[in-house]
């Protein structure tokens, strides 16, 4: 291949004199060679992003905003070469590389928006005689320059989920794209440069995993903003207690049909989408259906209704238009959902459709009778698995979701109201989707989990106020 695609230091290409491949899952073919930082390189990026605080301080909010909103509009009329970037480079489905290429351009859309709204508020003190002629002022005010780190299922739009609320509220930002999947990410570099952010706004700097920790540790960054595997986000919260961690790490999300939603065509519906959610992306989303839990009275007619909606699903090549499950990001992971099912059924679990590997393709695959205590019932498969077993009342139900390590978020299918808040109340996770899945995600809204899965929130809107403190300003002998 006679070309490298660059680096971006400081909103301009660099390249360097490493190099390394980037591969498509689906038949390993070479999609492109990527220029590597060298430390020096790296460390310009560093110097410069805290350079550049005051001069993103100063600039004014249209300003921010016009920026957000180019990317945007960019992004949506590049649409459809980012999406089969998207596929090449992590073997996402086309369809579904189209829908995160939407989202993204809608994360962006949605920091322009917030951008012009970041205003803070004025407190008036006079409440207590000590503060008659007193008023305050309450800004939110960043920490610093951010890292930020991304994993490789959502190449595009987590990284917008990144950049965007960084940049709408000041905050120079360094990403670090995984090195599976960074070519999306170049391409967004693209983008960027052609605003009029300040240098030092931003930079992408396609660093290999193993160092990583010297980033993390730069007294320069703040601020670390991590979403991928929850082994990795902990250590990197030991590893720098005193910065302010973001940790958007996995799940193992399950959906609760309690016996209320009993209607054949509701049962129908209820099972497309889990079929659907538990496989798209070939399960590799950290909200991706994993488990199910159906009252006795709706499981047995619930299961058919998924089996059969899972045997429909299209598994192929994810260039293909009519693919709807492609192959997992390397061979590796494969083997390891392999191994996962095969432990569960030595344990006394039924796989009732699927189970077969071909390469880095895993079949869609249905089991039930899964023992608690496995791996597939407890820990994050990414992969397209699923669990399904029956409950004999809505108190096992939830009980059966919160016994897991992690909390993202919940799906519950019910029409009773007292039961929805109820599970509101009561779950362990960081959202409940009433009347459909956990996989359901909208940009906008705060977004993360508690227990193993993280701490912080994304969201356009709560990753701004997560990036930033509160400032007060007291202005004395003001006449209200």
């Amino acid at each position: 291949m006679s070309t490298v695609e660059p680096f971006w230091v400081a909103g301009r290409p660099v390249t360097g004199s490493a190099t390394f491949p980037v591969r498509c899952p689906w038949d390993d073919h070479l999609i492109a060679m990527v220029a590597q930082p060298d430390q020096a390189q790296v460390d310009t990026a560093v110097a410069a992003a805290a350079a550049a605080v005051d001069a993103m301080m100063a600039m004014p909010a249209h300003g921010r905003a016009a920026a957000l909103a180019h990317v945007a509009g960019r992004i949506a009329e590049r649409g459809e070469e980012l999406a089969a970037l998207i596929t090449a480079e992590s073997g996402k489905p086309l369809t579904w590389a189209r829908v995160e290429v939407a989202r993204a351009t809608s994360t962006f859309r949605w920091g322009a928006e917030e951008a012009r709204r970041w205003s803070g508020e004025l407190q008036r003190l006079d409440t207590d005689p000590a503060g008659a002629g007193r008023v305050a002022m309450v800004r939110r005010f960043p920490h610093g320059p951010v890292l930020g780190i991304t994993p490789f299922n959502f190449p595009l739009n987590l990284v917008a989920h990144k950049v965007a609320p960084a940049l709408a509220v000041g905050a120079p930002i360094i990403i670090k794209p995984a090195p599976k999947t960074p070519l999306s990410c170049l391409l967004l570099a693209e983008l960027l440069a052609e605003t009029d952010l300040p240098d030092g706004a931003w930079s992408v700097l396609t660093v290999p995993n193993e160092a990583m920790p010297e980033l993390v540790a730069d007294v320069r960054l703040p601020v670390v903003s991590f979403t991928g595997s929850a082994a990795v986000g902990w250590s990197i919260r030991d590893a720098v207690p005193r910065k302010h961690v973001i940790l958007e790490l996995g799940g193992n999300a399950a959906v609760l049909v309690a016996a209320d939603w009993s209607a054949t065509a509701d049962l129908r519906w209820a099972a497309g989408r889990i079929a659907t959610f538990s496989n798209y992306q070939a399960g590799q989303s950290c909200i991706a259906v994993q488990r199910v839990y159906a009252q006795r009275a709706v499981y047995e007619e619930l299961l058919a209704e998924v089996m059969a909606a899972v045997s429909r699903l299209y598994t192929g090549d994810p260039a293909d238009e009519a693919t709807e499950v492609g192959p997992l990001i390397d061979l590796a992971a494969a083997e390891r959902v392999e191994r996962w099912i095969s432990e569960a059924v030595a344990a006394g679990a039924t796989v009732v459709l699927g189970g077969k590997r071909d390469g880095t393709t895993m079949a869609p695959t249905v089991l039930r009778g899964v023992p608690p205590d496995a791996r597939l019932a407890r820990e994050e498969v990414f992969g397209p698995v699923l669990v399904i077993e029956p409950v004999d009342s809505l108190d096992e139900g939830l009980a059966r979701i919160n016994d897991s390590p992690y909390g993202l978020q919940a799906g519950v299918f019910t029409r009773d109201l007292q039961v929805a808040f109820r599970a509101y109340r009561e779950l362990e996770v960081g959202g409940v989707i009433i009347g459909d899945v956990p996989a359901y995600r909208a940009d906008q809204m705060p977004y993360g989990g508690v227990k193993g899965s993280g701490m912080g929130r994304e969201g356009v809107r709560a990753a701004m106020e997560d990036l930033t403190v509160e400032r007060v300003m007291v202005l004395t002998g003001v006449d209200l």
